[in-house]
């Protein structure tokens, strides 16, 4: 009798596979001995927030999500010639001369950054993609670094060592990345240190923010606080005043006698103002005497404040 043949192809139980393709090639190498393994571990860390902190002062990385676009030629021009990082303008080729686009064009090019021409389609394309649909670009898109915050510790720091009594304008669950950027604006307009912001539950300085500021944000110092309450009574330990903004506050805020001395201005959040922790660590409470309205916007409020910080300072000048 002839010896009955094996069967071909996978065994059972094999998986589908024969014994040499489930075999091993080699072993695996130890993590120290992968070449990519410290750059994968510093990216993990940086995304848990345990990156270099800034805490000597200098601003933290806190978002590496790589780069954003910023859009608009009134924008893109302010963002350059207040220094801000970017790495690429973009131009569409069909545009008209203008004296903005030749602005931005010579100090892209003073810088290095690079100038790529392309179609008004892949614009629209880019900012689409950047989860800006619709975005009005004006053909001039420039491509920026992901904004390095603050700490706040340092912010104190930069306040304390200029000529006037430190100003700061922290904002307690601002959401709205139009208030932030607004709210910018006038804490420059009216010397302003800088602002800080809880990192949750806060909007964030993204190209929104950026445009309401029209390039306000390129030169105003902004801290993320991990906890927005510690970082006011760090605030007050070191010889600031905390004043909350609210309707129902004790005292009205062209009357406040604090407004000459280091201060930080507390802005509520759009629906709820003042949360419960911030407002206990308020020294005072106080409101805006308005009229008819029941209420002011967060960015309103917190410029009507401003203005009349900086008009009392001046008075007592």
């Amino acid at each position: 009798m002839t010896a009955k043949k094996s069967k071909k192809g996978p065994t059972k139980g094999s998986g589908g596979k024969g014994r040499r393709s489930l075999e091993g090639k080699s072993g695996t190498l130890p993590a120290e001995q992968r070449h990519w393994y410290d750059g994968k571990q510093r990216q993990r860390s940086a995304q848990r927030g345990q990156g270099p902190g800034g805490q000597d002062g200098s601003r933290s990385e806190r978002r590496p999500d790589g780069s954003d676009l910023l859009v608009g030629r009134n924008p893109v021009v302010e963002a350059l010639r207040a220094g801000m990082p970017a790495t690429r303008l973009f131009l569409a080729n069909s545009l008209d001369p203008d004296e903005r686009v030749n602005e931005a064009a010579k100090m892209a090019g003073a810088r290095g950054i690079d100038i790529v021409e392309v179609t008004k389609t892949e614009l629209d394309r880019r900012c689409e993609s950047n989860g800006q649909p619709g975005a009005a670009h004006q053909g001039l898109v420039l491509q920026v670094r992901p904004y390095q915050y603050w700490a706040p510790e340092g912010l104190l720091d930069a306040a304390k060592g200029s000529d006037t009594p430190p100003l700061i304008v922290a904002l307690d669950g601002v959401t709205d990345p139009h208030n932030l950027g607004a709210i910018a604006r006038s804490a420059a307009a009216f010397n302003a240190h800088g602002l800080v912001i809880p990192e949750r539950r806060s909007a964030s300085v993204n190209m929104t923010a950026w445009k309401t500021s029209a390039g306000t944000l390129a030169r105003l110092p902004v801290a993320q606080a991990t906890n927005l309450t510690r970082a006011l009574e760090g605030f007050k330990k070191a010889g600031l005043f905390v004043v909350g903004l609210d309707a129902d506050g004790d005292a009205q805020i062209p009357d406040l006698d604090l407004a000459t001395g280091p201060l930080v201005i507390v802005v509520g959040s759009e629906g709820k103002g003042l949360s419960r922790l911030v407002r206990e660590a308020c020294d005072v409470v106080a409101s805006i005497p308005i009229g008819n309205a029941e209420s002011l916007n967060a960015s309103v409020a917190a410029g009507v404040s401003l203005y009349a910080v900086s008009r009392r300072r001046a008075e007592a000048l």
